[in-house]
Order: structure tokens, then C-alpha cells, then sequence
């Protein structure tokens, strides 16, 4: 997989992300990703509201603070083969995410700067 670009909260990360090699982008309050593997917009962004099955990108918890995106089934979208698999903040205790990749706030902080259209991750079992 390879990070196409970095949306992030603004409201929580007033000084920004810092020095990116990837697009940033905002996330704001209408903003969610379709996983409605019927729908056109499957495994895109969306306005919200939106009437199909979708995740709101701001979320209560921290976990999209910094979200990257990743070209999993983005550039041949495929119904039903997963949507929405971001590489993003993990949950405090570390829990299990639902396909997505999720670090520490250090290590993001850290990699976030390095990461490009280049970069690939690989996701070992």
C-alpha cells in the first residue's frame, strides 16, 4: 500500500501537522468516507449528510486527528473489498482497528513527516 494524502483536525492541531511530502487536507464537520459497496461513491469521500452507509470523519475520540489515507482499493475500487483502511492514531489502549493501521501519536508524529506517494507499507502477519 502506498499513502495517497493526510487529512487531519484542525480545531484539535492548531499549529497544523508540521512539514508534509504528501497533500493535507482539512477535515471538516460535512466531511465522511463512503463504505457502501452499492453506491458509486463506495471508497470515496463524501458530503454529509449522505443517505448511503458512510464514517464521519470527525469523530468524538482522537483517533482521525491525523488519518492518511492509503491507495487500498482506491484506484480499482472493487465492491466488498474494504473500504476506508487508513493508517491513523490508535486507540489509547492500543485495540484492535477494523482493517485499518493504527500507531502511537509519537510515531505519527515522527513518520508523518517522512511519508510520500512513495513510501510503501506493508502490513506483515
Amino acid at each position: 500500500m502506498h499513502p495517497l494524502g493526510i487529512y487531519f483536525r484542525r480545531d484539535r492541531r492548531r499549529g497544523g501537522i508540521g512539514p508534509a511530502r504528501l497533500p493535507v487536507l482539512s477535515i471538516r464537520s460535512d466531511l465522511g468516507w463512503c463504505d457502501a459497496p452499492g453506491d458509486a461513491n463506495y471508497n470515496r469521500p463524501v458530503r454529509l449528510p449522505f443517505p448511503k452507509s458512510h464514517e464521519r470523519m470527525e469523530r468524538e475520540d482522537a483517533l482521525y486527528d491525523i488519518c492518511v489515507v492509503l491507495d487500498w482499493n482506491i484506484k480499482s475500487r472493487q465492491r466488498g473489498a474494504g473500504s476506508a483502511i487508513f493508517l491513523h492514531i490508535a486507540h489509547p489502549e492500543m485495540k484492535p482497528t477494523e482493517g485499518c493501521i493504527a500507531i502511537a501519536p509519537q510515531t505519527m508524529r515522527r513518520i508523518l513527516p517522512r511519508l510520500s506517494r512513495k513510501t510503501r507499507i506493508r502490513v506483515l502477519s
